[in-house]
Order: structure tokens, then sequence, then C-alpha cells
């Protein structure tokens, strides 16, 4: 294998926020070298040393594999090398890279006031070999320091036993990472998490979002982040740049401040004056190791493409607000044509062992691997939820309660909301390495005759059908699904399907039976396509027949406050989406495109009845009982194109400068008061800390 072909890194350490290391670690080949050539001659030997027995397993030739592994290892106060992380896509990498390292020779260790101590280092070594470039690095000692005091959690020096004068005092950059906080899910995120969970053989994808401790041991974020980070010399420079705006750690317990922004301006070619002002807090904290909150206060106002605006007042709830923001909440008007919508999301999270976690809070939860999800998805608005997650064997577990509201006027008494309540099972079992099945089952119901939260549903494992038949035949509206997933190497495929009713007979008939309500996805993913780093693509068809999560009881369909809290769409379409993704450093580029058919109501004097596309209609109010299909209605062809392109400034807040252009063409058959043809398209800038999904591809 040719020597010259390996990469040699740029060997990163770090020292102590008291001095700087007086001795590089040393191999016996450099004895005889000055102290200021030892960092030199450390890394020359060091990559000589890995060349000479560095294989590249078959498996990951044979795949063509592109890509960079990075390895953190450590050199011992006994000159040993300790592998401590590599983060790779393939455990033959790793395999070979631990036994690479048992190889090495004890190396002289580093010293710090004439104590030897340990120091850390990274190696990117790209894949295949002779991709790398070898780069002699030389840092002046000065820089060295201000590079630790960003890259803490990733480089440090460690005290010696015996020097009990060096104490590290440095504080995490990234605290949240070794919390059970969850993860802000993002779909671009979360497709990055993918692939590297995916390598698990054991994990568990479909429920989110995740926690910092399901990614952890997958996904070395602490190595992620400090990659991105800027040498910056002020206090101004850090925070905006590389780190939390407060964060304060003690013995047991941690706790960081920031002010979220989401700041935008843009135009469509309606005309309109686009805009959001949102100004929010978050609050994250733990105390001991267990128990974890988070706190976030979101204060907007904001004015949006024309479409998006009247889509937002139709969902106006009773009492006088004009409008009801998608995904986020209840708005009260500002100055003349915009709006005003405060959101809070908060919760506490407890893991008393690795078998069972708990969380208690007001937020969104998501069940699927998909773009979209036909089980549970993050759509809606905030609501109130108590969740159990237990962990044993090849089986993970999920009971999540819920607490939802209908703002209608028709279920509206002297101004107060109609509340239900929901309840759901999940559970998620490997069969296999590569192949998950998710089985799902949840129940709709609310104070029917003064019941109010009904105890029958506090059971976790028993069956809501079973319940439902015992309490009532109208006592609640039961669904039921499944998830599945199958991982290749670099591919997975997903899929979803919703039971809302069904008779075996009438499906066999192909009668278009009404009840008939189910819906389907399928869907793939590719990660580091054609063999190009963090180049990623995903297709998927999501399928939903009509009258599917809506119920004859008018509080009883699967959705929240005016919004479905599945599919964006409701029911009653078809829709393919692809999408692309691709990062390079702080740089990101998105485009995603949708084409679908979706069937609306009419709503007209002389045609009032519910074709199945609004979840929320009566469905005794059906056109028919038989030759129902999917599109039926004012059938319309919908297609939405977006771009988006920008730049990481933060990886501690997840905030973006980036600039974004969408298209929308919405053509129905008949134009109606609602329902018209329209094409807009909407540019528009922004610097937003991107802390959860909004969609705005309806």
């Amino acid at each position: 294998m040719n020597k010259t072909l390996l990469p040699l890194l740029c060997f990163l350490f770090s020292v102590t926020i008291y001095s700087q290391i007086e001795k590089y670690p040393v191999f016996k080949a450099c004895d005889t070298v000055s102290v200021t050539q030892m960092q030199s001659c450390f890394n020359s030997e060091f990559k000589n040393a890995v060349i000479t027995e560095f294989k590249t397993p078959k498996n990951v030739l044979q795949d063509n594999y592109r890509g960079t592994v990075n390895t953190v290892f450590l050199v011992t106060t006994s000159g040993e090398v300790k592998l401590i992380y590599v983060n790779s896509p393939y455990k033959e990498l790793k395999t070979e890279i631990e036994r690479v390292v048992l190889t090495l020779p004890k190396i002289e260790p580093a010293k710090y006031n004439n104590r030897t101590v340990e120091m850390q280092f990274i190696l990117p070594l790209k894949i295949p070999l002779e991709e790398n470039v070898i780069e002699n690095f030389s840092i002046e000692e000065n820089s060295k320091v201000e590079i630790v005091e960003n890259d803490v959690m990733l480089l440090e020096v460690h005290k010696t036993k015996k020097d009990s004068t060096l104490v590290n005092q440095k504080k995490a950059l990234f605290p949240e990472h070794k919390s059970e906080l969850n993860v802000p899910f993002v779909h671009a995120t979360y497709n990055e998490f993918d692939q590297y969970l995916g390598q698990g053989e054991n994990t568990h994808t479909s429920m989110k979002p995740y926690v910092y401790s399901d990614v952890m041991p997958y996904l070395n974020l602490d190595v992620q982040k400090t990659k991105l980070l800027h040498e910056r010399k002020t206090w101004f420079g850090r925070k905006l740049w590389n780190e939390h705006l407060v964060n304060v750690q003690g013995e047991d317990f941690w706790l960081t401040l920031d002010l979220p922004l989401d700041l935008q301006l843009g135009r469509d070619s309606e005309g309109i004056t686009t805009f959001n002002n949102t100004r929010a807090l978050q609050i994250n904290g733990g105390i001991g190791g267990k128990f974890n909150f988070s706190t976030t206060f979101y204060e907007s106002q904001g004015r949006f493409s024309k479409y998006f605006n009247e889509y937002a007042e139709l969902l106006k709830p009773d009492g006088g607000n004009p409008a009801l923001i998608p995904g986020r909440g209840i708005a009260k008007g500002y100055k003349s044509d915009a709006y005003d919508y405060p959101v809070a999301e908060a919760y506490l999270s407890y893991a008393p062992n690795k078998h069972f976690s708990f969380q208690f809070g007001n937020g969104k939860n998501f069940i699927g691997d998909g773009y979209r999800s036909l089980l549970l998805s993050d759509v809606a608005s905030p609501l109130p939820y108590f969740k159990i997650n237990t962990s044993f064997w090849k089986i993970k577990y999920t009971n999540l309660w819920m607490w939802g509201q209908d703002v209608r006027p028709e279920l509206t008494v002297d101004g107060a909301y109609k509340q239900k309540f929901m309840s759901l099972h999940y559970l998620s079992w490997n069969i296999t390495k590569r192949f998950n099945l998710g089985l799902y089952e949840t129940v709709i119901w609310d104070d029917t005759n003064g019941r109010g939260f009904d105890v029958n549903y506090l059971n976790p494992i028993i069956f809501y059908t079973a319940v439902e038949f015992a309490t009532g035949s109208r006592a609640g509206n039961v669904l039921l699904g499944m998830n599945l997933k199958y991982k290749f190497n670099a591919i997975s495929l997903y899929g979803q399907l919703i039971l809302d009713e069904f008779r075996g007979s009438e499906i066999t008939s192909n009668s278009g039976w009404w009840a008939n309500k189910f819906g389907y996805q399928l869907g793939a993913k590719f990660f580091n396509a054609f063999n190009v780093d963090n180049l990623y693509f995903q297709a998927e068809f999501n399928s939903v027949r009509p009258y599917t999560y809506s119920h004859d009881e008018l509080n009883y369909n699967f959705g929240h406050n005016n919004q479905p809290m599945a599919h964006l769409w409701g029911a009653n379409f078809r829709e393919f989406i692809g999408i692309g993704r691709y990062s390079f450093d702080r740089w990101f580029f998105d485009a995603k495109a949708v084409v679908g058919k979706k069937g609306f109501d009419f709503n007209t004097t002389s045609d009032s009845y519910s074709y199945g596309g609004d979840v929320f209609r009566d469905n005794d109010d059906r056109a028919s009982d038989y030759g129902n299909s999917i599109g039926q209605g004012n059938t319309a062809n919908v297609f939405i194109g977006d771009l988006q392109a920008g730049y990481l400034i933060n990886p501690a807040t997840n905030l973006k400068l980036y600039g974004r252009v969408a298209y929308r063409s919405f053509q129905p058959t008949t134009n109606t008061t609602n329902v018209y043809s329209s094409n807009s398209t909407w540019f528009s800038i922004g610097l937003k800390a991107e802390l959860f999904n909004w969609y705005f591809d309806f």
C-alpha cells in the first residue's frame, strides 16, 4: 500500500486553561529532535505506523465507499495509544482501526510541569486512501491555547493522579449531549443521524424526537460540532459562532440559556411583502445524571405568502381570533394584515435507568422514518403529553398520552374549547439487524357522560379496541397501524400502513366502500449518494383514502386545533415527494419537490357533501356509500418546488443564515370560495435558529 497516500490530518491538541504543554509525545525515532520539531516528528511517525498496518476492508472496496473516518485517540500517561471513538458507516473500518492501534509501539507521553499527562488527537482518514492529501501542520502555541478553549469537549489534556494541582476546570461546550433531553427534531439534522444510527444492530429510529443518549453511542456529536468551530478570541465572537449564550455548570448540575431568533423577510408573486419576527428564550438544564428539563418561549409576529395566510385564516378558532398559524398556534391580529402568535413548549425528562425514560410536557412527537407520517406527525400545534419509553432486548415500547382540543364554534361552550384525549401504544421491534417492525395503536375520546380522562386507557399494554367495545360502541375512535424499515449499507427502505376502519369483503370487491379508510407510505433514503460525502436523497409516496382519520362524532377525529395530527393534507390524496440535501463544512443546500392530487369539498349550496378530504367533517355527510376513490370531489393538482441554501452560524444553537425560493401551483377542477387556482412564487431570506420543522408544502 502506497505510504504517501494516507492522509494525515491535522492533529489538534488542547491544553488546560492554565498553561501549555511543555513536551509533545515522543516516538523513539524522535528522541534526538529538538522540542520545536517534536510535533512534526510525532505526526510523521504516527502516519508511517498507521500506513504500514492499515488495510481497507474488502466490503468497503466492493461498495466503492467514499467518505471520511474520524478517529479520536488518546496517548496515555503510560505511553499507550488508546482508541476513544471512530465515526464510520462500516463496522469493518472501525474493527480495522482498532486492530491497527493495537500494533502501535509505546510512546513517551506528553509532559506538563514535568509531569506526564494524557493528550487526545483526532485523525480524519479519507476512504479511498488515494483521495488523501498529506499536510504538515504547524500551529503556534498561543493559537493552540485559543483553539482549546473552543474545543474542550473533543480534545483535552487530562490530569495525572499524582498531580493534584492540575485541576480540570473546563466546561463542556455542549452539556446537553450527555443528557436525556430531546435533540430538536429537524428533518435535515435527523437525516444525517439516520446513516449512523443505521449502523447499530439494535437501534430504533421511528419514534421521534430522539434523546441525546440515543444518538451519542453511534454519532459523537461533540466530535461533529467541534470540527465546525471557528477560532474566536472575544467573548462575543465565541457566543455568536460557537457557544451557548449562558453555560453554567457545577459538580452535579448544568444549565444553558439561549435567545433563539427567526427573522425572515421576503416577497411573493402576489405582491405581498412577507416577514417573520420571532424572539425566543430557551433554557435547558440537568440535575444529576437522570433528570433534565427544557423550556422555550416564542414571541412572534409575521405575515406570510398569500396561500399560507388564507389557510391560517381558514383554521381560525371560535372567539374572534383571526387565524391559527399552522404548526404553531392561535394568532391575534397584528397591525392590519399580519399576525401575533406566541408559542410555549416545555418538558421534564427523567431516566432512572437504561430501560425506562419518562417525559411530561407540552410539545410534539412523530412516528415514522419518512418526511411525512401517517401515524403521528409534528404538523399540528404543540399539545400536552406524557410519554413512557421502555427498552429491553430488541424492543422499544412507547406509551404516549396526549390532551388535544377542538376550537370550532360548534364544539365551543361559553368560550371554552372542547377537550379530547388520545392514548397511543407503539412497539418497535428489531426482528433482524436490518429489519424493523413497528406496531401502532391509538384511541381518541372525549368527556362523554362526564367520564373525563378514562382510566381504562391508562393501561400501557391493553388493546384499545377491546376497551372501546367494553365502554360503548361510540366511546372512542381507534386507529391501527404499522411502520416498516429495512436497512442496506447506504440505502434504507421504509413504509407505513394506517387502518382507521375497513371490511375485508369490501376491499376485495373493489366497490369503493366509504368505510374502507386506510392509507400507506413507501419511501427510500440514499446516504452519501453516488459516493459523495454528505449527499442525501429521499423519495417518498403517500396515499390516504377518503374519510380516513374522520369520525361521525365531531370530536373523535384525529386532529388538534383545526389541524390534522397525521399527514398535513388530511385525507383523500396521493403525493410523491423528492428531497435532495448536501452539506459541506457549515454550508448546506436543500431541494424538495412535491407532486400530488387531493380531493376537496365543494361547500356550495348545490353540493354541500363531504368528499372525505377534511378530517374534521362529519363523515355521515358523505357524498356516497360506494364508488369512493382518491381525489374525488373538487380534485386539485398540486406542485410545490422548494430550494434553500445557507450557512450554519452557530452549531450550539443551530443558528442559520439562509435564502429560500418556493414555487406553488394549485389547480382545482372548480374554483370555489376557499379552493381556487393559483400560482405563486415566494422568495425569502432569513436568520433562524432551526429548532423545529415548519411545513409550508400544502
